[in-house]
């Protein structure tokens, strides 16, 4: 199994993790000493290192991001492919919410593999999205909060 299946075995398990909360499933898709970077702007920029770090960054993430919203959808916009020693993919996350417009955030993420596990995880959003989503929180927060106290 190559580096793509492995970025896919994972993409599919963080998908699994996500629904059920269970991000230990992601577990073994990273070495003990991963490190997981976001490059862009607040409110997103963030590292992580470790596994049980990364692990934990991403229930925090997406219960406190995500999880807010009525729904998400993930589109792959291109890739995933081998690109000089990593694995990379553009993708658009779509956050839809009641009451509200779409969200939409885009990202590339490169994933680095020592052996068979990922050693180093990049998302990196680009500015613009960085303040796209500051300005929708700011015009759309409360109703995430109303949202958040009905589930």
């Amino acid at each position: 199994m190559g580096h793509l299946s492995r970025f896919v075995t994972y993409a599919i398990k963080f998908e699994q993790a996500y629904a059920s909360g269970e991000w230990a499933l992601v577990g073994p898709c990273f070495t003990e000493g991963a490190v997981y970077a976001v490059l862009g702007p607040p409110p997103f920029a963030a590292q992580h290192k470790g596994r049980d770090a990364v692990l934990a960054s991403f229930d925090s993430a997406t219960r406190a991001f995500d999880k807010q919203f009525a729904s998400r959808e993930v589109l792959v916009l291109d890739g995933p492919e081998e690109r000089q020693g990593h694995v990379f993919m553009h993708w658009a996350a779509i956050y839809h919410l009641p009451g509200a417009p779409d969200l939409r955030i885009e990202g590339k993420t490169k994933a680095f593999f020592s052996g068979d596990q990922i050693q180093r995880l990049e998302d990196e959003i680009p500015t613009e999205y960085g303040a796209h989503t500051l300005s929708y929180l700011a015009a759309h927060g409360e109703k995430l909060r109303v949202s958040a106290k009905r589930s």
